[in-house]
Protein backbone atom coordinates (compact mmCIF):
# COMPACT_ATOMS: atom_id res chain seq x y z
CA UNK A 1 0.00 0.00 0.00
CA UNK A 2 1.36 3.50 -0.79
CA UNK A 3 0.76 6.57 1.55
CA UNK A 4 -0.48 8.51 -1.23
CA UNK A 5 -3.99 8.63 0.87
CA UNK A 6 -2.10 10.68 3.59
CA UNK A 7 -1.48 13.19 0.35
CA UNK A 8 -3.74 16.88 -0.35
CA UNK A 9 -3.34 18.45 -2.85
CA UNK A 10 0.56 20.19 -3.69
CA UNK A 11 1.87 17.41 -0.75
CA UNK A 12 5.93 16.16 -1.84
CA UNK A 13 4.90 12.49 -0.68
CA UNK A 14 7.35 11.31 -3.10
CA UNK A 15 9.94 11.19 -0.30
CA UNK A 16 7.32 8.85 1.29
CA UNK A 17 6.82 6.42 -1.28
CA UNK A 18 9.13 4.13 -2.58
CA UNK A 19 8.93 1.09 -5.04
CA UNK A 20 8.96 -0.89 -1.72
CA UNK A 21 5.18 -1.06 0.18
CA UNK A 22 4.84 1.35 2.79
CA UNK A 23 2.15 -0.15 5.34
CA UNK A 24 1.03 0.97 8.70
CA UNK A 25 0.91 3.80 8.69
CA UNK A 26 0.55 5.96 12.30
CA UNK A 27 0.79 9.74 13.08
CA UNK A 28 1.76 10.82 15.90
CA UNK A 29 -1.34 12.55 18.18
CA UNK A 30 -0.34 16.02 17.19
CA UNK A 31 -0.05 15.42 13.34
CA UNK A 32 3.59 16.23 12.77
CA UNK A 33 5.42 12.92 13.08
CA UNK A 34 4.63 9.74 10.34
CA UNK A 35 5.81 6.19 11.48
CA UNK A 36 4.91 3.71 9.01
CA UNK A 37 6.70 0.28 8.04
CA UNK A 38 7.99 -1.44 5.01
CA UNK A 39 7.72 -5.07 4.67
CA UNK A 40 11.89 -6.12 4.79
CA UNK A 41 12.97 -2.50 7.02
CA UNK A 42 10.52 -2.61 9.92
CA UNK A 43 9.96 0.95 11.23
CA UNK A 44 10.78 4.32 9.62
CA UNK A 45 9.84 7.90 10.50
CA UNK A 46 9.24 11.00 8.99
CA UNK A 47 8.29 14.37 10.15
CA UNK A 48 6.57 17.41 8.94
CA UNK A 49 7.94 20.30 7.36
CA UNK A 50 7.75 24.11 6.32
CA UNK A 51 7.38 22.37 2.36
CA UNK A 52 5.92 18.58 3.79
CA UNK A 53 7.22 15.41 4.98
CA UNK A 54 10.82 14.60 5.43
CA UNK A 55 12.93 11.92 4.01
CA UNK A 56 11.56 8.94 5.96
CA UNK A 57 14.46 7.36 8.24
CA UNK A 58 14.80 3.88 8.79
CA UNK A 59 14.65 2.75 12.86
CA UNK A 60 16.80 -0.55 12.34
CA UNK A 61 15.60 -3.40 14.65
CA UNK A 62 18.02 -5.77 14.98
CA UNK A 63 17.40 -9.26 13.20
CA UNK A 64 14.59 -8.18 11.51
CA UNK A 65 13.46 -10.41 8.58
CA UNK A 66 10.57 -10.66 6.57
CA UNK A 67 10.23 -12.90 3.70
CA UNK A 68 6.29 -12.14 3.46
CA UNK A 69 4.54 -9.67 1.40
CA UNK A 70 3.24 -7.96 3.85
CA UNK A 71 4.10 -6.87 7.23
CA UNK A 72 0.69 -5.91 9.70
CA UNK A 73 0.94 -4.82 12.99
CA UNK A 74 0.89 -1.59 15.37
CA UNK A 75 2.76 0.29 17.09
CA UNK A 76 3.51 2.78 19.57
CA UNK A 77 6.78 4.63 21.15
CA UNK A 78 7.12 1.52 23.53
CA UNK A 79 6.43 -1.39 21.35
CA UNK A 80 6.20 -3.14 18.13
CA UNK A 81 3.62 -6.16 17.75
CA UNK A 82 3.91 -7.60 14.12
CA UNK A 83 3.56 -10.05 12.04
CA UNK A 84 6.36 -11.42 9.50
CA UNK A 85 7.78 -14.44 8.18
CA UNK A 86 10.96 -14.73 10.00
CA UNK A 87 13.56 -16.43 12.20
CA UNK A 88 12.52 -18.76 13.94
CA UNK A 89 8.53 -19.12 12.62
CA UNK A 90 6.42 -22.06 13.12
CA UNK A 91 4.92 -21.89 9.91
CA UNK A 92 4.46 -18.88 7.32
CA UNK A 93 3.47 -15.58 9.44
CA UNK A 94 4.19 -15.59 13.14
CA UNK A 95 3.41 -12.67 15.76
CA UNK A 96 6.26 -10.91 17.28
CA UNK A 97 7.35 -8.16 19.80
CA UNK A 98 10.40 -5.61 19.71
CA UNK A 99 10.48 -2.97 22.35
CA UNK A 100 11.96 0.61 22.47
CA UNK A 101 15.06 0.14 24.73
CA UNK A 102 17.05 3.78 25.26
CA UNK A 103 17.55 4.75 21.83
CA UNK A 104 17.08 1.50 20.09
CA UNK A 105 14.96 -1.48 19.50
CA UNK A 106 14.91 -4.78 21.32
CA UNK A 107 15.29 -8.33 18.75
CA UNK A 108 11.68 -9.65 17.79
CA UNK A 109 10.58 -12.17 20.41
CA UNK A 110 8.44 -14.94 18.87
CA UNK A 111 5.30 -15.12 20.78
CA UNK A 112 5.39 -18.77 20.95
CA UNK A 113 3.04 -21.76 20.03
CA UNK A 114 0.27 -20.85 22.10
CA UNK A 115 0.03 -17.76 19.78
CA UNK A 116 1.74 -18.93 16.85
CA UNK A 117 0.59 -21.88 14.48
CA UNK A 118 2.37 -23.57 11.15
CA UNK A 119 0.05 -21.76 8.89
CA UNK A 120 -0.63 -17.76 9.30
CA UNK A 121 -1.13 -15.34 11.99
CA UNK A 122 -1.61 -11.57 10.97
CA UNK A 123 -2.77 -8.17 12.09
CA UNK A 124 -1.99 -8.38 15.45
CA UNK A 125 -3.33 -5.62 17.57
CA UNK A 126 -3.20 -5.36 21.71
CA UNK A 127 -5.50 -3.35 24.21
CA UNK A 128 -4.56 -0.35 26.17
CA UNK A 129 -2.93 -1.91 28.94
CA UNK A 130 -1.10 -4.59 27.11
CA UNK A 131 -2.93 -7.61 28.05
CA UNK A 132 -5.11 -8.60 25.39
CA UNK A 133 -3.84 -9.76 22.27
CA UNK A 134 -5.87 -9.77 19.16
CA UNK A 135 -5.34 -11.21 15.77
CA UNK A 136 -6.26 -12.75 12.57
CA UNK A 137 -5.66 -17.04 11.94
CA UNK A 138 -6.39 -19.00 9.22
CA UNK A 139 -4.57 -22.09 11.35
CA UNK A 140 -6.51 -22.87 13.94
CA UNK A 141 -9.27 -26.21 14.15
CA UNK A 142 -12.91 -24.65 14.80
CA UNK A 143 -12.68 -21.58 12.47
CA UNK A 144 -15.25 -20.78 10.61
CA UNK A 145 -14.25 -19.58 7.37
CA UNK A 146 -10.76 -18.49 6.12
CA UNK A 147 -8.82 -16.05 8.74
CA UNK A 148 -10.97 -15.40 11.83
CA UNK A 149 -10.44 -13.16 14.87
CA UNK A 150 -9.22 -14.21 18.28
CA UNK A 151 -8.40 -13.17 21.53
CA UNK A 152 -5.59 -13.88 24.28
CA UNK A 153 -4.42 -12.53 27.36
CA UNK A 154 -0.86 -12.39 28.33
CA UNK A 155 -0.03 -14.43 31.19
CA UNK A 156 3.34 -12.61 32.11
CA UNK A 157 6.12 -10.32 31.34
CA UNK A 158 7.98 -13.07 29.30
CA UNK A 159 5.55 -12.00 26.30
CA UNK A 160 5.73 -15.57 25.23
CA UNK A 161 3.24 -17.34 27.47
CA UNK A 162 -0.71 -16.76 26.66
CA UNK A 163 -4.14 -18.19 27.41
CA UNK A 164 -5.71 -20.53 24.98
CA UNK A 165 -6.62 -18.23 22.39
CA UNK A 166 -10.32 -17.80 21.94
CA UNK A 167 -12.47 -16.91 18.83
CA UNK A 168 -14.43 -14.06 18.74
CA UNK A 169 -17.15 -16.28 17.59
CA UNK A 170 -20.02 -15.93 14.44
CA UNK A 171 -20.82 -12.48 15.30
CA UNK A 172 -17.25 -11.15 14.51
CA UNK A 173 -16.07 -14.52 12.15
CA UNK A 174 -17.83 -15.35 9.07
CA UNK A 175 -16.94 -17.76 6.24
CA UNK A 176 -14.90 -15.21 4.93
CA UNK A 177 -11.91 -13.48 5.99
CA UNK A 178 -11.93 -11.35 8.75
CA UNK A 179 -8.54 -9.43 8.91
CA UNK A 180 -7.30 -5.98 11.34
CA UNK A 181 -9.64 -6.38 14.38
CA UNK A 182 -9.26 -2.94 17.11
CA UNK A 183 -10.95 -2.24 20.05
CA UNK A 184 -11.33 1.55 20.89
CA UNK A 185 -12.53 0.87 24.76
CA UNK A 186 -13.51 4.75 25.31
CA UNK A 187 -15.50 4.86 22.48
CA UNK A 188 -17.29 1.58 22.80
CA UNK A 189 -16.75 -0.42 19.64
CA UNK A 190 -14.16 -2.28 17.73
CA UNK A 191 -13.20 -2.04 13.68
CA UNK A 192 -12.72 -4.81 11.41
CA UNK A 193 -12.23 -6.09 7.35
CA UNK A 194 -14.83 -8.96 6.37
CA UNK A 195 -14.56 -10.26 3.10
CA UNK A 196 -18.39 -11.85 3.81
CA UNK A 197 -20.52 -10.25 1.52
CA UNK A 198 -18.49 -7.85 0.68
CA UNK A 199 -18.62 -5.40 -2.73
CA UNK A 200 -15.01 -6.02 -3.31
CA UNK A 201 -12.44 -7.50 -1.78
CA UNK A 202 -13.74 -6.45 1.90
CA UNK A 203 -15.33 -3.63 3.68
CA UNK A 204 -14.44 -1.97 6.70
CA UNK A 205 -17.12 -3.12 9.55
CA UNK A 206 -17.89 -1.38 12.73
CA UNK A 207 -19.14 -3.04 16.22
CA UNK A 208 -20.35 -2.01 19.37
CA UNK A 209 -18.57 -3.42 22.28
CA UNK A 210 -19.71 -4.21 25.24
CA UNK A 211 -16.48 -4.67 26.46
CA UNK A 212 -16.71 -8.18 26.75
CA UNK A 213 -15.59 -11.07 24.32
CA UNK A 214 -19.26 -11.82 23.34
CA UNK A 215 -20.18 -8.88 21.45
CA UNK A 216 -23.56 -7.77 19.92
CA UNK A 217 -24.66 -7.74 16.46
CA UNK A 218 -22.28 -5.32 14.18
CA UNK A 219 -23.45 -3.34 11.01
CA UNK A 220 -21.44 -2.33 8.15
CA UNK A 221 -19.95 1.26 7.85
CA UNK A 222 -19.18 1.92 3.97
CA UNK A 223 -16.03 3.71 5.08
CA UNK A 224 -13.38 2.19 2.06
CA UNK A 225 -13.95 -0.71 -0.01
CA UNK A 226 -10.81 -1.85 -1.79
CA UNK A 227 -11.96 -3.51 -4.87
CA UNK A 228 -10.41 -6.62 -6.68
CA UNK A 229 -11.73 -9.37 -8.85
CA UNK A 230 -14.24 -11.78 -6.68
CA UNK A 231 -13.35 -15.18 -6.60
CA UNK A 232 -16.06 -18.00 -6.21
CA UNK A 233 -15.09 -20.75 -3.36
CA UNK A 234 -15.19 -23.85 -4.70
CA UNK A 235 -15.12 -26.49 -2.02
CA UNK A 236 -11.58 -25.14 -1.08
CA UNK A 237 -10.34 -25.98 -4.42
CA UNK A 238 -8.18 -24.62 -6.89
CA UNK A 239 -7.22 -25.17 -10.33
CA UNK A 240 -3.57 -24.52 -11.43
CA UNK A 241 -3.05 -24.13 -14.86
CA UNK A 242 0.10 -22.57 -16.54
CA UNK A 243 3.11 -24.07 -18.97
CA UNK A 244 6.74 -25.42 -18.33
CA UNK A 245 9.03 -23.53 -20.79
CA UNK A 246 12.73 -23.48 -21.70
CA UNK A 247 14.41 -20.19 -20.29
CA UNK A 248 16.48 -20.15 -23.12
CA UNK A 249 14.41 -20.74 -26.08
CA UNK A 250 10.62 -20.55 -25.07
CA UNK A 251 10.07 -23.87 -26.35
CA UNK A 252 7.85 -26.14 -24.54
CA UNK A 253 8.77 -28.19 -22.13
CA UNK A 254 7.42 -31.85 -20.75
CA UNK A 255 8.15 -31.91 -17.14
CA UNK A 256 6.90 -33.56 -14.09
CA UNK A 257 5.16 -31.08 -11.49
CA UNK A 258 4.89 -32.13 -7.98
CA UNK A 259 2.65 -30.16 -5.37
CA UNK A 260 3.92 -31.03 -1.50
CA UNK A 261 2.06 -30.36 1.22
CA UNK A 262 0.50 -33.16 3.55
CA UNK A 263 -0.12 -35.17 0.88
CA UNK A 264 1.28 -35.49 -2.91
CA UNK A 265 -0.07 -34.05 -6.09
CA UNK A 266 1.62 -34.67 -9.33
CA UNK A 267 0.82 -33.76 -13.08
CA UNK A 268 3.13 -34.09 -16.48
CA UNK A 269 2.97 -31.50 -18.55
CA UNK A 270 2.07 -31.91 -22.14
CA UNK A 271 3.65 -31.41 -25.00
CA UNK A 272 3.06 -27.73 -25.65
CA UNK A 273 4.00 -27.58 -22.29
CA UNK A 274 0.92 -27.06 -20.57
CA UNK A 275 -0.88 -28.42 -17.69
CA UNK A 276 -3.74 -28.34 -15.11
CA UNK A 277 -3.40 -29.46 -11.49
CA UNK A 278 -6.30 -29.48 -9.26
CA UNK A 279 -5.25 -29.24 -5.48
CA UNK A 280 -6.82 -28.34 -2.17
CA UNK A 281 -6.60 -24.16 -1.55
CA UNK A 282 -6.05 -25.09 2.36
CA UNK A 283 -2.56 -25.65 2.46
CA UNK A 284 0.79 -24.79 1.97
CA UNK A 285 2.91 -26.17 -1.19
CA UNK A 286 6.41 -26.95 -1.98
CA UNK A 287 6.63 -27.26 -5.41
CA UNK A 288 9.57 -28.98 -7.54
CA UNK A 289 9.40 -29.07 -11.45
CA UNK A 290 11.53 -31.34 -12.82
CA UNK A 291 12.80 -32.90 -16.94
CA UNK A 292 15.50 -34.40 -18.71
CA UNK A 293 18.50 -32.19 -18.82
CA UNK A 294 16.87 -29.57 -17.59
CA UNK A 295 17.74 -28.31 -13.77
CA UNK A 296 15.34 -28.78 -11.03
CA UNK A 297 13.71 -25.81 -9.60
CA UNK A 298 11.87 -25.43 -6.60
CA UNK A 299 8.97 -22.66 -5.14
CA UNK A 300 6.50 -22.51 -2.71
CA UNK A 301 3.22 -21.25 -2.77
CA UNK A 302 0.62 -20.46 0.04
CA UNK A 303 -3.08 -20.42 -0.68
CA UNK A 304 -4.84 -21.87 2.16
CA UNK A 305 -7.03 -18.34 2.57
CA UNK A 306 -10.16 -20.15 0.12
CA UNK A 307 -11.03 -17.43 -1.95
CA UNK A 308 -9.53 -17.94 -5.32
CA UNK A 309 -10.48 -21.17 -7.46
CA UNK A 310 -8.14 -20.78 -10.84
CA UNK A 311 -4.13 -19.65 -10.41
CA UNK A 312 -1.78 -19.28 -13.28
CA UNK A 313 1.45 -20.75 -12.67
CA UNK A 314 4.07 -20.88 -15.34
CA UNK A 315 7.65 -22.48 -15.03
CA UNK A 316 10.66 -21.47 -17.38
CA UNK A 317 13.51 -24.62 -16.58
CA UNK A 318 17.23 -23.58 -17.21
CA UNK A 319 18.83 -26.59 -19.57
CA UNK A 320 21.71 -28.08 -17.69
CA UNK A 321 25.15 -26.71 -19.91
CA UNK A 322 28.34 -25.76 -18.68
CA UNK A 323 28.71 -22.61 -16.94
CA UNK A 324 24.51 -22.38 -16.17
CA UNK A 325 24.30 -20.63 -12.73
CA UNK A 326 21.26 -21.22 -10.71
CA UNK A 327 20.09 -19.59 -8.01
CA UNK A 328 19.14 -21.36 -4.57
CA UNK A 329 16.91 -17.94 -3.33
CA UNK A 330 15.11 -20.14 -0.54
CA UNK A 331 18.48 -21.70 0.68
CA UNK A 332 18.42 -19.14 3.51
CA UNK A 333 20.86 -18.96 6.91
CA UNK A 334 20.65 -17.16 10.63
CA UNK A 335 21.65 -13.61 10.17
CA UNK A 336 25.87 -13.70 10.48
CA UNK A 337 25.29 -17.61 11.58
CA UNK A 338 26.18 -20.90 9.35
CA UNK A 339 22.96 -22.26 10.73
CA UNK A 340 20.83 -23.32 7.79
CA UNK A 341 16.63 -21.88 8.53
CA UNK A 342 14.44 -25.01 8.03
CA UNK A 343 12.34 -23.95 4.90
CA UNK A 344 16.22 -24.27 3.37
CA UNK A 345 15.77 -28.18 3.43
CA UNK A 346 13.34 -28.64 0.60
CA UNK A 347 15.22 -26.57 -2.39
CA UNK A 348 18.47 -28.44 -0.87
CA UNK A 349 16.57 -31.67 -1.61
CA UNK A 350 15.92 -30.59 -4.94
CA UNK A 351 19.67 -29.51 -5.34
CA UNK A 352 20.12 -33.82 -4.76
CA UNK A 353 17.60 -35.02 -6.74
CA UNK A 354 19.21 -33.33 -9.87
CA UNK A 355 22.30 -34.52 -8.83
CA UNK A 356 21.19 -37.90 -8.60
CA UNK A 357 19.47 -37.94 -11.89
CA UNK A 358 22.31 -36.54 -13.95
CA UNK A 359 25.66 -38.56 -12.36
CA UNK A 360 28.16 -37.08 -14.32
CA UNK A 361 27.36 -33.27 -13.46
CA UNK A 362 30.06 -31.50 -11.18
CA UNK A 363 29.06 -28.45 -9.78
CA UNK A 364 30.65 -25.26 -7.83
CA UNK A 365 28.59 -24.14 -4.76
CA UNK A 366 29.20 -20.13 -4.39
CA UNK A 367 28.74 -18.06 -1.68
CA UNK A 368 27.94 -14.42 -1.61
CA UNK A 369 27.03 -11.43 1.50
CA UNK A 370 26.36 -8.17 1.11
CA UNK A 371 29.52 -5.25 1.57
CA UNK A 372 28.59 -4.70 5.12
CA UNK A 373 30.57 -5.23 7.83
CA UNK A 374 34.43 -6.53 7.96
CA UNK A 375 35.71 -7.62 4.44
CA UNK A 376 37.65 -10.68 5.60
CA UNK A 377 34.90 -11.79 7.85
CA UNK A 378 32.43 -11.60 5.16
CA UNK A 379 34.28 -14.26 2.80
CA UNK A 380 34.92 -16.26 6.02
CA UNK A 381 31.06 -16.78 7.01
CA UNK A 382 30.44 -17.26 2.95
CA UNK A 383 33.15 -19.99 2.82
CA UNK A 384 31.74 -21.84 6.33
CA UNK A 385 28.12 -21.05 4.88
CA UNK A 386 28.94 -23.07 1.48
CA UNK A 387 31.15 -25.93 3.30
CA UNK A 388 27.43 -26.09 5.46
CA UNK A 389 25.43 -26.92 2.06
CA UNK A 390 28.35 -29.29 1.04
CA UNK A 391 28.25 -31.00 4.16
CA UNK A 392 24.33 -31.58 3.80
CA UNK A 393 24.42 -32.76 0.17
CA UNK A 394 27.05 -35.58 0.61
CA UNK A 395 25.13 -36.35 3.84
CA UNK A 396 22.41 -37.11 1.05
CA UNK A 397 24.65 -39.30 -0.64
CA UNK A 398 26.07 -36.88 -3.25
CA UNK A 399 30.02 -37.95 -3.85
CA UNK A 400 32.21 -34.84 -2.50
CA UNK A 401 34.60 -35.15 -5.49
CA UNK A 402 30.82 -33.81 -7.69
CA UNK A 403 30.96 -30.99 -5.03
CA UNK A 404 33.58 -27.65 -5.60
CA UNK A 405 33.00 -24.70 -2.96
CA UNK A 406 34.32 -21.07 -2.68
CA UNK A 407 33.09 -18.48 -0.82
CA UNK A 408 33.23 -14.51 -2.25
CA UNK A 409 31.83 -12.58 0.34
CA UNK A 410 31.05 -9.33 -0.87
CA UNK A 411 33.29 -9.37 -3.99
CA UNK A 412 30.28 -10.13 -6.43
CA UNK A 413 27.50 -7.77 -5.98
CA UNK A 414 24.58 -8.32 -8.21
CA UNK A 415 23.13 -5.20 -7.25
CA UNK A 416 23.76 -2.18 -5.72
CA UNK A 417 24.28 -1.93 -1.88
CA UNK A 418 22.21 0.88 -0.84
CA UNK A 419 18.46 0.02 0.04
CA UNK A 420 18.18 -3.92 2.15
CA UNK A 421 16.18 -4.49 -0.29
CA UNK A 422 19.39 -4.40 -3.22
CA UNK A 423 21.69 -6.00 -0.44
CA UNK A 424 18.74 -9.24 -0.02
CA UNK A 425 19.56 -10.39 -3.64
CA UNK A 426 23.46 -9.57 -3.25
CA UNK A 427 23.04 -12.07 -0.51
CA UNK A 428 22.48 -15.51 -2.06
CA UNK A 429 23.80 -18.71 -2.34
CA UNK A 430 24.61 -20.10 -6.17
CA UNK A 431 25.48 -23.11 -7.97
CA UNK A 432 27.54 -23.21 -11.19
CA UNK A 433 27.50 -26.16 -13.51
CA UNK A 434 31.55 -27.49 -14.25
CA UNK A 435 30.93 -30.22 -16.01
CA UNK A 436 28.15 -32.20 -17.82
Amino acid sequence: MSLSAFAQSGDPLALLNSPYDEQNPVLSPDGKTLYFTKKTQGISVSTQTGSGWSTPKNIPIPYFMNRSSFLSGQWNPEFFVFAAESYNTLGAEDIYVSFKRGAGWTEPINLGSSINTNFQESSPTLSADGRHLYFASNGRRGGLGSFDIYVSVRLDDSWTKWSTPVNLGPLINSEGRELFFRRYDIQKFALYTSTQNSDGYGDIRIINDSLSTTLPVDTVLKIVEVKRDSYTISDRKVKITGRVTNSKTGEAVVAKIMFRADSLYTTTSSRDGSYTLIVPSTKIYSIEVNAKAFVNISERLDIHTFEMNTLEMNFKLQPVEVGAVVNLKNVLFELGKTNLLEESFNELNVVVDFLKSNPSVIIELEGHTDNRGDEKKNLELSQQRVDKIKSYLVSKGINQRRIKGKGYGGTRPIATNDSEEARKLNRRVEFRILKY
